[in-house]
């Protein structure tokens, strides 16, 4: 039977989650970095730690950061010596955990749809600088309660990390950017985009199905799609937790 694999800390999601050459016309396959190799490369590479510090930072062993630093290495000398796109996603991890003041526990049973707001009543049109998000738990088709939370200054795809943090199902935002929008996905959150105006009626809509949104949302886009009603959320990402 193998042996269970070990989650490795990371501190959160990256701004940036896909590079790929300019002049390639035929790139081969693309290679795919975990978030844990990702961790590695950013703690050692562009922070300095040395192995040890690293492995303390991720709460691992040694000997296992050696594997995770000796394969991201390997990855990225394929994309850049191939020429190959490089994305980032997945891996055995765990987010590292932050204390949200004010942040209410979500119970049993409840979805909660977290809204980009502006403290005004109104939806914040751009996802990655948002001061504070609504939170609001539903309940047997009803909204039940809500709360409002702070985001302490961080900002694109630390948001990501923020969300599931804050146990958010369903994110309603105005524009967003792909970074932001690929963070969101792995936190496991379904994204509801382009949307503007009051955040109650808002979210009130998603709940009865009615909430009108843009598939296509980016972060210079602040528009409604065409018609394009909600269902319910999309299932997670298979992550530690």
């Amino acid at each position: 039977m193998p042996r269970h694999q070990r989650c490795r800390r990371i501190e959160g999601y990256p701004d940036y989650w896909v590079f790929s050459p300019d002049d390639a016309d035929d790139m081969p396959d693309s290679v795919t970095l975990s978030l844990d190799e990702f961790e590695t490369i950013r703690l050692i590479d562009k922070e300095g730690l040395t192995q040890g510090e690293c492995a303390e930072r991720m709460q691992v062993a040694r000997t296992t950061v050696t594997s995770i630093y000796a394969s991201a290495r390997h990855k990225l000398a394929l994309a850049i010596v191939d020429g190959r796109r490089l994305q980032i996603a997945g891996g055995a991890y765990e987010l590292r955990q932050r204390r949200i003041v004010g942040l209410a526990q979500k119970g049993q049973d409840i979805m909660r749809i977290a809204v980009t707001y502006d403290g005004n009543g109104q939806i914040f049109q751009h996802f990655g600088r948002t001061e504070q998000f609504k939170l609001y738990d539903v309940e047997d088709g009803k909204i039940v309660s809500s709360q409002v939370v702070g985001t302490n200054g961080q900002g694109h795809g630390a948001l990501g990390g923020f969300l599931r943090q804050c146990q958010a199902d369903v994110l309603i935002c105005g524009g967003i950017g792909m970074g932001a929008q690929n963070a969101v996905a792995e936190a496991g959150i379904q994204l509801y985009g382009g949307v503007s105006g009051d955040a109650d009626k808002a979210a009130q809509a998603l709940v009865d199905g009615s909430l009108q949104f843009n598939p296509d949302v980016h972060c210079d886009h602040h528009g409604h799609g065409e018609g394009h009603d909600c269902g319910g959320h999309g299932e997670g990402h298979s992550c530690c937790h």
